[in-house]
């Protein structure tokens, strides 16, 4: 049985001392913590329950509701900078690699354009890779992952910090300018959610500034819905679609749901949408248009019909989303394995970045360079057509697809006419679109793949519907970002509300549940997998099947450190150097003479934290002739130092405090959940799912502690579907995972 423990310390088996292989699959990490979602409902807690009256109620919602408005106004800003910064460079880029590119017919003159678009491509994606490389790589990739384990219940380091968000916004930028395959919308989530955790708890840890407000709302609970909410709302600025991002905060984030929060976030969600749009219709000479698209324009799509006879294809296209989606997640998974292998020095990892980004020029230098397809002017694509190639008055059109941002050229081939692209150039473009996404998904970079996967997707349905463009280009772009992320119903609704059209709603639901099927017929999600290569103690919202035969005396970790009720100072500090546990139930000596012939037995009388006894400790909370701390001690004195609490060993005691004790039942939850040693997996895991709980505390038929349950003994049962086969595999621990 391997011992685990939810605080990075518990003893492990020397299985888990093993060093992991590389890429492996079938290891959890031991760094990870849980977030205490559950209510400590100690005498603290309850003095501060009867002084509270409705008015207190009242205030406390008006305040939920005022902070997710001011979540979506925070949100849309930064949303707005991002996309004015990219507006302004990319003009600037593009009108100079134009000016380089008109006039010349020769393909011996590509060297000056290709060494000025090589040259403003590099310089941007060096500055965003050396950000995250040295400075935080927690900004890497759209921050999907992580914000959906941080939903699920696990403490992601340095995840919701302002440094993170503020390199996430430079970063993300300097990927639209570097012209890499990389979209902003993903990370406008990751954004979201970090603006979302700030604004919440009403002060900042970096700047050291506390405003005093919104201390009911410092709770790893109360924090969770807000970052719900956050996520929404930048799908919503992304996007332009609040009830999209509502139901991707739902479907892909959010592991805890309440009907409250759902109108909450959808109102964050539309202030959001539409502070954006009024800002961005003032920046662009229309002030008050309200229906001023947002980061992403599809454009309009009128007059497009599909018949019943199209259904059979658009399930087709589905079964072809999901194929090339599981393909898409296998091999990254290789590249993946293959960067940890190799690419493991910084500057490798800033290196590969700029090899990526010089191949993507190259690339489309060469495309141009070696295909014909020239149309005459007015037909052009984007604001800045390129004649390379062309006689006068005509444009290239390969040029077309490749100088410009990914949000464009989705939109250019969702819209134009058949005589706009030539299948060659559209079959190229294509490939290379999927190889170069494929390739570029899993650098060190601020990007997401939603963008690129839509791209990819679009340029192949086009294909298929050569006479119903733009229908087809919106099933081929929703089938290959289906079958990559495996979204469904909140892709359907985005792709719906960035439309303006519910008539797409029925082939892009056929379409998108049929890439997830098929696609998990093959593989994981390219979101589950990077979750699965992280060891993150992810929980599935079911119990692994047929695991009833699995008891809490199977699951449990065992033996259990505890304390007294009146535990001495000494022995605190000793325990919390020694271990690194994070949660310790509290029992009591009783001596039953009757029953038990005098035998002592120790008893569960409550479950105390580790950030509570640091409290105490750093308060000094003590019972002796020279402490008088004790009714000094409220629920705020826990919350200021929420969420970083001190460690153990910054905390200054004198060799006389060491001797004082503690009376913990005061402070201790002195109901926690139990759970008797012979309960089945199936029934503990819903439990702790359902109550989003941190510990289970097992115990005999005499109660008497035997063992606790955590987030780690359940995440460990791994349930694997493969080729339309299940199994479930236990997993092992280790420290040792990168």
């Amino acid at each position: 049985m391997y011992q685990s423990m939810d605080f990075k310390g518990y003893d492990l088996s020397k299985e888990s001392e093993e060093i992991v292989p590389i890429g492996s699959l079938n290891h959890l990490s031991t760094k990870y913590e849980s977030l205490d979602y559950e209510v400590i409902e100690n005498e603290l807690y309850r003095e501060e329950e009867q002084k509270k009256g409705y008015r207190y109620v009242v205030q406390k919602d008006f305040s939920r509701w005022m902070t997710f408005f001011w979540i979506g106004v925070s949100i849309s800003f930064i949303g707005i900078i991002i996309f004015i910064s990219i507006e302004i460079g990319t003009t600037f880029k593009f009108n100079m690699i134009k000016k380089y590119f008109d006039g010349c017919t020769e393909a011996d003159c590509m060297v000056k354009p290709y060494l000025v678009a090589l040259l403003l491509n590099l310089i941007p994606s060096l500055v965003g890779s050396c950000l995250i490389v040295y400075v935080e790589p927690m900004a890497k990739g759209s921050g999907i992952p992580a914000v959906k384990c941080f939903l699920n219940g696990i403490k992601v380091p340095r995840l919701i910090r302002l440094k993170t968000l503020v390199v996430k916004v430079i970063g993300v930028t300097c990927v639209a300018l570097g012209g890499m395959w990389g979209g902003k919308e993903g990370p406008m989530i990751h954004a979201g959610s970090i603006v979302a955790a700030g604004v919440s708890q009403g002060k900042s840890t970096t700047f050291n500034k506390d405003l005093g407000a919104l201390n009911f709302f410092r709770e790893d609970h109360e924090k969770r819905d807000f970052v719900s909410g956050g996520a929404a709302a930048g799908i919503a600025a992304a996007f332009g679609a609040p009830v999209g991002g509502l139901l991707f905060s739902l479907e892909e984030g959010a592991s805890f749901w309440n009907q409250a929060l759902t109108w909450r976030t959808f109102f964050g969600s539309m202030v959001s949408m539409f502070t954006l749009h009024s800002v961005l219709s003032a920046y662009h000479g229309h002030p008050g248009d309200l229906t001023y698209k947002g980061l992403l324009n599809f454009g309009k799509f009128d007059d497009l019909s599909y018949h019943i006879l199209d259904i059979p294809v658009f399930v087709l296209m589905g079964i072809i989303g999901g194929l090339t989606g599981a393909l898409f997640c296998h091999l990254n998974l290789k590249l993946v394995i293959f960067r940890k292998r190799y690419v493991n020095k910084d500057w490798k990892k800033v290196l590969e970045v700029l090899i990526v980004c010089a191949t993507t020029v190259t690339i489309s230098f060469l495309l141009i360079l070696f295909t014909s397809d020239c149309k005459k002017l007015g037909l052009d694509p984007t604001d800045h057509p390129i004649q390379f190639g062309c006689n006068d008055g005509e444009f290239n059109a390969m040029a077309a697809l490749w100088f410009q941002l990914l949000e464009g050229t989705v939109r250019s081939l969702f819209h134009d006419t058949p005589d706009v692209f030539n299948t060659t150039t559209v079959v190229y473009f294509c490939l290379c679109a999927y190889f170069i996404t494929l390739w570029t998904y899993g650098v060190h970079f601020s990007g997401g793949v939603l963008i690129p996967g839509l791209c990819t997707g679009a340029a192949w349905g086009r294909l298929v519907g050569r006479a119903n463009i733009g229908i087809y280009s919106l099933i081929g772009a929703a089938s290959q970002l289906g079958g990559i992320t495996r979204m469904t119903i909140s892709l359907t609704i985005i792709l719906v509300e960035a439309t303006g059209s519910i008539t797409f709603g029925l082939p892009l639901m056929i379409c998108l549940m049929t890439a997830k099927w098929v696609g998990d017929f093959f593989s994981e999600s390219i979101y589950d997998t990077q979750i699965e290569l992280s060891g993150m103690p992810l929980l599935a919202w079911d119990p692994p099947p047929l695991s009833s035969n699995i008891y809490a005396n199977n699951l449990m970790t065992h033996p259990v450190i505890t304390f007294k009720t009146k535990e001495t100072v000494g022995n605190i500090v000793k325990i919390l150097k020694t271990y690194s546990h994070n949660g310790f139930p509290v029992i009591e000596y009783v001596q039953n003479y009757e029953l038990d012939e005098g035998k002592t037995k120790c008893y569960l009388r409550g479950l105390i934290l580790r950030s509570q006894l640091i409290v105490l400790l750093e308060n000094k909370v003590f019972h002796g002739p020279l402490t008088n701390y004790w009714d000094s001690v409220t629920m705020e004195t826990f919350r200021e130092d929420y969420p970083r609490y001190s460690s153990i060993e910054d905390i200054e005691l004198l060799q006389n405090d060491l001797k004082l004790t503690i009376d913990l039942s005061r402070f201790m939850n002195p109901s926690p959940y139990i759970v008797q040693h012979t309960m089945s997996l199936p029934r503990i895991f819903k439990l702790f799912r359902a109550m989003g709980l941190r510990h289970i505390v097992v115990v005999n038929d005499s109660n008497e502690v035997a063992g606790i349950v955590t987030r780690k003994d359940l995440a460990r049962y791994k349930v694997i579907r493969h080729m339309g086969k299940i199994s479930v595999t236990e997993l092992k621990f280790s420290s040792k995972m990168d």
